[in-house]
């Protein structure tokens, strides 16, 4: 039986796969030098979490979980998104309870059972960040920025950022009284029409053209907002003016999980077609008390690794990663091979990526392993140079030769 990678998974595999992690490393980078730490949680988690945090009337939880039950007739799921997770870790260990606010961030695979596409994929990655327990609109701009930073170090230029403000409870209980009366005047399959039930903010989420149509004169949140929102959003577009991020108001931008409130925002690349989203997020007031902690604001987003590689690849950007061979050693004889294995060693331990021919393989078979490693110098070691302690050591750009001695070795590759 021949086994492949199951529908939807998207894999990286070298050497594009170091592209991807020069990737994920950038958008990381920003985050570590503002105080944001490492945060590892579960792949799965109680499926109560997220119909809980995420919200039941969202396309994620009531379309796209991967949900199944244990052993112990637990209904357990593959983690959707990374917020709910992060808040259920800060609320268990008690991180909360320490200096505020907690800043972290987050790497790793993330699972929805949806229609594979081009940058939709069943499993994808994404970087995130999260910051609880501070209201403070500048956050909100931090967290924003952290991100612009990010692709700004890739080199990405052509992707917007979208901004909206989904208000206090009180802008939102009078804006949702307005959306619900409108939606009743107009059309809606009964699929909608239950959604809105749930949720009215939802159906503002439909990307299908015939409901953008139908939706555009429906009430905006921003006419709705209370002077507290407003001054508070207004904080936030300062801010990020004062920073020189340029922003697009989006009043219909309510994102796809239902927590959100306050600042929303998303990151759109303009040559990705309809999955045109990189990323994106958004403050969530509430939701950790929701899930059992006390009442602390947060705000964070999550952004696609996958997206923003394909982002970099639409805009012809050259992604060349730190990752290139310094050294190709091809040994000759069993005495030469056993002196090599020491010399990469040391090397290595300086901070030198190093490899060498391995198994007893002819000369020609070996200098062919040697083009084909990428590495940047190539050198034969023989008795000679191990008995000279000296040995020639190639370009492979343009096959200049010089004559290096073995212990002076890691100073010419630095």
């Amino acid at each position: 039986m021949k086994f492949q990678v199951p529908k939807g998974v998207k894999e990286y595999l070298p050497p594009e796969s170091a592209k991807f992690e020069m990737v994920r490393e950038n958008l990381i980078a920003p985050a570590r030098l503002a105080n944001y730490q490492l945060m590892e949680t579960a792949v799965f988690e109680d499926t109560a979490l997220f119909t809980s945090g995420v919200g039941e009337s969202t396309d994620v939880v009531s379309k796209e979980m991967y949900t199944f039950t244990d052993r112990a007739d637990r209904s357990l799921t593959l983690r959707p998104e990374g917020t709910a997770g992060v808040m259920r870790a800060v609320i268990e260990s008690g991180l909360d309870r320490g200096q505020l606010p907690v800043k972290v961030w987050y790497s790793g695979a993330f699972f929805r059972a949806e229609r594979p596409q081009a940058g939709r994929y069943r499993q994808f990655y994404q970087v995130g960040v999260e910051a609880i327990g501070g209201d403070d609109p500048l956050i909100d701009v931090e967290v924003i920025s952290l991100a612009v930073q990010a692709f700004k170090n890739l080199g990405l230029k052509d992707y917007e950022v979208q901004i909206n403000s989904l208000g206090d409870k009180l802008s939102r209980d009078s804006h949702r009284e307005a959306l619900v009366k409108f939606l009743k005047e107009i059309d809606l399959d009964e699929a909608t029409r239950e959604r809105a039930k749930i949720n009215p903010l939802r159906v503002l989420d439909d990307k299908r053209p015939e409901m953008i149509a139908a939706l555009k004169n429906a009430p905006v949140i921003l006419d709705y907002l209370t002077q507290d929102a407003k001054e508070r959003y207004l904080a936030v577009k300062n801010g990020l003016t004062n920073l020189g991020i340029k922003y697009i108001e989006n009043s219909k931008l309510v994102r796809g999980l239902d927590y959100y409130t306050h600042t929303t925002f998303e990151f759109v690349h303009h040559k990705l077609g309809a999955q045109s989203g990189i990323g994106g997020g958004g403050r969530y007031d509430g939701l950790m008390e929701k899930l059992g902690g006390q009442s602390l604001s947060g705000i964070g987003f999550g952004i696609g690794v996958d997206r923003v590689l394909l982002a970099c690849e639409a805009e012809g950007i050259e992604l060349s990663p730190a990752t290139q061979l310094s050294l190709y050693l091809v040994p000759l004889g069993e005495a030469a091979r056993t002196f090599a294995i020491e010399l990469l060693s040391n090397l290595r331990n300086q901070g030198i990526r190093c490899d060498m021919a391995y198994g007893e393989r002819g000369l020609k078979g070996a200098m062919k392993s040697g083009d084909k490693s990428g590495a940047k110098y190539l050198a034969v070691l023989g008795e000679n140079e191990i008995s000279s302690g000296q040995a020639e050591i190639k370009q492979m750009s343009d096959g200049v030769v010089a004559s290096v001695r073995l212990t002076e070795l890691a100073d010419f590759l630095k």
